[in-house]
């Protein structure tokens, strides 16, 4: 089997597939894996996390914080809730401007399969990419199933999050071949690891601000038995290094020390550990009360002591040992350097006719599906200029 086409996709996923849809022209898209837009599909637990209502710039990391400014503005999270309302695919907000469908995430996997082959494209899955070159202004792409031609290239393979999903460095190997430089790819909205440190609080978990010396996130922490998950967390993973310190407060917008000044006034003859269970899960005061002297009663206590105790309990410092890595990162953090694209087409600024997309360009999007606008205005940017072509 070969052809010629006037672009082929690399990655059947959220952002290749979206990219097929607006290419124009005959485009084939290829994957080495058998089903498309897995991610896509486990996304949401189950219901798709498809984007938010609130997306800007200062939502994503990248070495060129400027970056992603033009793709987003000319496809918009408003674009796309179009989209899913024309495909009538219902949906709601669940908390900080995050949109789910109400049904499965498959009605968005079917929805962009729609579209593309309603634009013409094909799709190639379980077919390996053996091969690429270019010469005489086209790209040569071999497989085990044959040789295929392009003048354009999209590379939408992503980043090296979730392996099990299929993910690979391909994208990387890719740029570097072709003269790009990297920003070390790193996991990113990942739990952080403490050994068996919170082995005893696994499952316990409440709202809490998550900090470090850079950024800080208010929002639920889950202890596991390897460390520490939740959004809070993996919203600062992203921002963490190894060896750095973080900062819990288990009490975000409340004053513990005139909670237990108040006690101490109203009940004195309870212990701190008691006072403190109404607040904070009781497994949590338990564990935290042989370091903290939280047997003591309240009524002997001064308040140089309560604000010691109330300090610690806000200003809880931990370094992790590292992260859960690859394998439960959602996301990569890093990768192909924005330099060398252009940020109203994503083509590269070494070779004309290649697109690097979505996961696999050096912009990570927060928690809350920031990462799938990503891939739609990254992938509406490439598609379009491909379709714009003379």
């Amino acid at each position: 089997m070969s052809g010629v086409y006037h672009t082929i996709i690399i990655g059947a996923g959220a952002a290749g597939l979206f990219c097929a849809a607006h290419t124009g022209g005959r485009t084939l898209v290829l994957d080495h894996i058998a089903k498309p837009a897995e991610k896509v599909r486990i996304s949401g637990g189950g219901r798709c996390n498809f984007t938010n209502l609130d997306v800007t710039a200062a939502n994503f990391l990248s070495e060129n914080p400027h970056f992603a400014k033009s793709a987003l503005a000319r496809y918009t999270q408003w674009d796309f809730i179009d989209l899913i309302a024309r495909h009538g695919i219902a949906w709601h907000e669940k908390t900080l401007g995050q949109l789910f469908c109400d049904g499965k995430s498959t009605q968005v996997v079917e929805m962009l399969l729609t579209e593309a082959r309603a634009a013409g494209a094909e799709l190639c899955l379980a077919t390996p990419v053996r091969d690429l070159a270019h010469a005489d202004g086209r790209f040569r792409v071999t497989t085990e199933s044959g040789t295929f031609t392009a003048r354009n290239l999209v590379i939408a393979t992503g980043g090296k999050s979730i392996p099990k999903m299929g993910a690979t460095g391909f994208a990387y190997d890719v740029a570097r071949q072709f003269g790009h430089a990297l920003v070390e790819p790193r996991p990113a909205l990942v739990p952080l690891t403490f050994g068996d440190r919170f082995a005893p609080l696994s499952g316990v978990s409440l709202p809490a601000r998550v900090s470090n010396a850079r950024t800080g996130f208010n929002e639920q922490i889950l202890f596991t038995h390897r460390g520490l998950s939740g959004p809070a967390v993996l919203q600062l993973s992203s921002y963490w290094r190894e060896g750095e310190a973080i900062t819990l407060d288990l009490a975000p917008g409340r004053d513990l020390f005139d909670l237990l000044r108040s006690e101490r006034q109203r009940a004195g003859r309870r212990a701190l550990a008691s006072v403190l269970a109404a607040a904070l899960p009781a497994r949590l005061v338990d564990h935290l009360a042989p370091a903290l002297g939280l047997a003591a009663r309240l009524a002997d206590q001064p308040d140089a002591r309560l604000a010691e105790i109330a300090a610690a309990l806000h200003g809880w410092q931990l370094t992790p040992t590292g992260s859960e890595g690859w394998r439960t990162a959602e996301v990569t953090l890093g990768g192909i350097d924005t330099a060398g694209l252009s940020s109203q087409t994503m083509e590269s600024r070494h070779l004309p006719g290649l697109y690097f997309i979505g996961e696999a360009v050096d912009v990570t999007g927060w928690l809350g599906g920031y990462n799938f606008q990503w891939a739609w205005s990254s992938a509406h940017a490439a598609g379009t200029s491909i379709a714009g072509q003379p």
